[in-house]
């Protein structure tokens, strides 16, 4: 039998437009029912919220952001392809982690994380606090996931500013993208990059920063190599720094700036090394 074109069309969207992302926004108390936002004048639910904020996910990662003064990007990585987010809630067993599940290697500590967003007063880091609320969002398209932090009142050079971050990953794209938004016009100077630990490798290139090593263990079965890296346009930053923890990239005056981020495992098959990282970030 001699297919239509539109159920040719329809099939192949069965077959081939599978959203392989995922969303996780809910209350610590409660992993069944799950919230499309949620917000706090104090600007810190990062006990009460499963997974201290709200999540995201490719076939590759998942990332938070954290309901917190931090508002720091973070990263759980997997050894296999495929969404866990729901079933995992973030922190996987020992044995579940032994069995191939992904697990959190990564340590955010006091830093921006991977791709994480603060403000730069021209002198030093601005975080995005205190806050006169501070709203978490998530929802899904047809191929993509993606979850936002509005940080409303920010203190910064003398005004109040409204900022959001919105991390959006793709089915079957390895990468993140993060935006940052000034929502109430003024121009600012956005702070992002990614952390390091001590005896961290690194590799830098005119557009991208990529860094692999083992974290410090904190709630991960075992302890993995990692690696993280951040791609973005270098004309849109006035500086590059580095404080011991992280290497820092200071933006322009802007309203608006956008990065990419991509983490991988020393336990995938397809990319388990700092130059295999390179290499696909190039």
């Amino acid at each position: 039998m001699k297919l239509s074109f539109m159920a040719a069309l329809l099939l192949g969207g069965i077959c081939f437009g599978q959203n392989n992302t995922d969303t996780s926004l809910y209350m610590k108390a409660d992993k069944i029912s799950y919230l499309t936002d949620i917000g706090s004048e104090s600007g810190d639910l990062y006990s009460v919220i499963g997974h201290h904020g709200p999540a995201v996910e490719n076939e590759w990662m998942a990332l938070r952001i954290y309901f917190s003064d931090k508002v720091a990007i973070d990263v759980y990585n997997k050894a296999k392809a495929g969404l866990e987010l729901k079933g995992a809630h973030w922190y996987p067993t020992a044995t579940q982690q032994k069995e191939g599940w992904g697990a959190d290697y990564y340590k955010v500590a006091s830093t921006v994380g991977l791709g994480g967003v603060k403000l730069w007063d021209g002198e030093k880091l601005v975080s995005l606090n205190p806050v006169t609320n501070r709203l978490a969002r998530v929802g899904k398209t047809e191929t993509t996931s993606w979850m936002e932090m509005i940080s409303k009142g920010v203190p910064y050079k003398g005004k109040k500013v409204d900022i959001k971050v919105r991390v959006t990953v793709f089915s079957g794209k390895r990468e993140a993208k993060v935006e940052a938004f000034s929502l109430n016009g003024e121009k600012v100077q956005f702070a992002t990059g990614v952390n390091y630990f001590k005896g961290f490798e690194t590799k830098k290139g005119e557009n991208y920063i990529a860094v692999w090593g083992t974290h410090p263990e904190d709630v991960a079965a075992e302890v993995v190599g990692i690696g993280a890296a951040i791609k973005y346009n270098p004309k849109n930053y006035v500086k590059n720094t580095d404080d011991g923890t992280q290497y820092l990239l200071i933006s322009k005056p802007t309203k608006y700036l956008a990065t990419e981020i991509a983490s991988a495992s020393a336990r995938e098959k397809e990319i388990n090394t700092l130059d295999k990282l390179e290499a696909y970030i190039k």
